[in-house]
């Protein structure tokens, strides 16, 4: 098998990518698969940490606040398209996936135009245009959610949900208390996992933060793992050391985050589509609070097909600075409520979706 993987640009497009290579790779070691990203994007680092290949396209996305930049855009879509032509006909694969972000929409573009097969994984519940255009191209699209024939060809879509990292499962006391240690938690307290994502959340931040400077009202049990992503840092460790406080752990980047699921009693996240695939499986209590600055306010569907379950609580972005925190600290400390959340994302949680995804690959493969 050789295999081009495209897209990344996030956290969320870049795991499951990483999560499907690992299948092929378990499948058949001697397979040859190169990644494509965007150049300056946090694939370009990741993707080479895990031990594969990547080639970067200068290419971007729409501006919405700089129309100055928006002007290159042409010029960077007509190299990226150039340079992903070159890259097929060099590697010649025989079969290309696509996961989403800057990168994909190019790649499977000139892909399926040279007769090659293509995969989509759409990861979230409403699909954007780059895959809504390329649906009709390619030969399998494989989704994590009901209902996607709203936007792709009914015959092409698979359920396979969304691949997850490993380690990700069920916490168990053992490992719950591992957690406790590695993060330095206070076992005797409630814990909060606060995700902002890879690249953080300002909305997240200040709600946090604002809670702090109220002297944490309600939380005299709590300790707080806080995720206030890369972007974030320098402001918040200024912020902390403003407002010590030992029951606060914040951290740029979770490395180990099996450890940081099992430790928590319930967590503030975004509603990506991959952390609401490892949340229900690890099933974990949650608030998720959108992002808006999503296309086509994908999270907000996303996290509704929770909420709509009762296995999930929503706080809208533009609340979130005065309700979510009072929100999660009246959650942690209600464990009816959580345990009946619990129960209801158990059947959400699919920890074979990698398999599935990769049999689908196989099966439209030269």
């Amino acid at each position: 098998m050789k295999l081009i993987i495209s897209g990344g640009g996030t956290g969320g497009h870049i795991f499951p990518a990483l999560s499907i290579a690992a299948k092929v790779k378990q499948k058949d070691p001697s397979a040859d698969i190169l990644f494509v990203g965007a150049e300056g994007r946090m694939e370009m680092e990741k993707v080479p940490a895990a031990g594969y290949p990547i080639i970067g396209l200068n290419v971007a996305g729409l501006q919405r606040h700089s129309i100055l930049k928006n002007l290159a855009l042409p010029f960077k879509l007509a190299q990226s398209f150039f340079k992903a032509r070159r890259i097929l006909n060099q590697f010649r694969p025989d079969a290309v996936v696509g996961v989403g972000g800057y990168a994909s929409g190019p790649v499977l573009w000139c892909a399926s135009h040279k007769g090659i097969p293509c995969l989509i994984q759409e990861q979230n519940s409403f699909a954007g245009l780059t895959n809504k255009m390329l649906g009709k191209k390619v030969d399998c699209i494989c989704v994590a959610y009901e209902g996607m024939e709203r936007f792709f060809p009914q015959d092409k879509l698979v359920f396979t949900g969304n691949p997850i990292r490993a380690g990700i499962a069920p916490a168990d006391d053992a490992t719950r208390n591992e957690g406790i240690r590695f993060y330095g938690l206070n076992p005797q307290r409630r814990h909060i996992l606060v995700l902002g994502g890879s690249l953080g959340s300002r909305t997240l931040n200040e709600s946090l933060m604002g809670w702090i400077e109220q002297g944490c009202k309600g939380g005299e049990d709590v300790d707080i793992l806080w995720q206030c992503g890369k972007y974030y840092l320098t402001e918040v460790e200024g912020f902390m050391r403003q407002h010590k406080n030992p029951c606060i752990h914040h951290t740029d980047f979770i490395s180990r985050m099996d450890l940081a699921y099992a430790a928590a009693d319930i967590v503030i996240s975004r509603s990506g589509a991959s952390s609401i695939s490892e949340l229900c499986v690890c099933r974990k209590a949650t608030i998720f609070v959108p992002s808006p600055n999503v296309a086509e306010d994908h999270q907000t569907f996303n996290a509704k097909s929770l909420v709509n379950k009762g296995a999930a609580m929503m706080v809208k972005d533009a609340d979130a600075r005065e309700q979510l925190m009072p929100k999660a600290i009246k959650l942690v400390h209600d464990r009816q409520v959580m345990k009946a959340m619990e129960k209801n994302m158990e059947p959400l949680g699919i920890t074979d979706a990698a398999d599935r995804i990769v049999e689908q690959i196989y099966k439209i493969a030269k």
